[in-house]
């Protein structure tokens, strides 16, 4: 466990990474006695200070949602990162691909609360009573630590490796498609460069959502009416460059579209 004075340094160092765009090593190097708990309370110190900035809470998200990258990372469980207004992107807005340092995208079925839900004890039925629309989503994921050299404290301390969000026009609501069922196809410059089905995540993304609400009320965070929620990725993260244009198109849900400029 690391004094408040150390969490409050490497807070510091990724606030400052980001805002540079200038990666820094990993910390599990510079700081070896960095645990999941101390990364927790990093992440939500820089997300204290952007609020304290003029930025809002847009949502949550899930990372780590497939078996496959829990396994990678040594891990058991998921992670959460916060969404917040100064990272919603738009489809009808490019982004400049060089505000970030290592720029990634995700395919994902966002869910979009029309209830606050419960922390401790959410069950999936809650996940699908408080729902009031899913959308189509793409997650834009970035690392401030060098070529995303991350473990598990790494990424949970850099907000989950998370830098923004898009969702597409369409609103669904959850009962009027199978959740487990959905396929999803991402397309870059027109060429289908990935695509996977909504079961990759937990083997159901109302899980995820659940498991979400459970964890963040262990820090006094609420999943709150209003908040998008982004369950995890249905594929693997692909990479962006200036000048790549991507479109994911849903079964059933429409799609969404972000584009990147210099």
């Amino acid at each position: 466990m690391l004094s408040e004075a150390v969490r409050g340094q490497i807070a510091g160092a990724l606030a400052s990474a980001e805002r540079d765009r200038a990666p820094i090593p990993p910390l599990r190097e510079t700081w070896p006695d960095l645990d999941v708990v101390d990364a927790y309370e990093i992440q939500l110190r820089n997300i204290d200070a952007r609020l304290q900035d003029g930025a809002t809470i847009r949502g949550h998200k899930v990372g780590l949602s497939s078996h496959a990258m829990q396994q990678m990372m040594g891990v058991d469980e998921p992670d959460y990162g916060h969404l917040l207004s100064d990272m919603e992107c738009f489809d009808t807005k490019p982004v400049s691909a060089g505000r970030f340092c290592y720029p990634r995208v995700e395919v994902e079925v966002a869910f979009i609360l029309g209830a606050t839900l419960p922390g401790e004890g959410c069950t999936e039925a809650d996940v699908l009573a408080a729902t009031e629309y899913v959308a189509p989503s793409i997650e834009l994921i970035d690392s401030r630590i060098t070529d995303w050299n991350i473990k598990i404290a790494d990424t949970i301390a850099d907000n989950a490796s998370s830098a923004g969000f898009v969702l597409g026009p369409e609103r669904v609501r959850p009962g009027d498609l199978d959740l487990l069922g959905i396929n999803a196809v991402l397309h870059c410059n027109g060429e289908e460069v990935a695509s996977g089905r909504s079961d990759a995540v937990l083997g159901n993304p109302v899980t995820a959502v659940a498991w979400l609400a459970n964890k963040v009320a262990r820090f006094g965070v609420t999943l709150e009416a209003g908040h998008v929620i982004l369950p995890g990725s249905v594929h693997r993260a692909i990479d962006v460059h200036a000048g790549d244009d991507f479109v994911a198109v849903f079964d059933g849900l429409g799609s969404v579209h972000l584009n990147f400029t210099d």
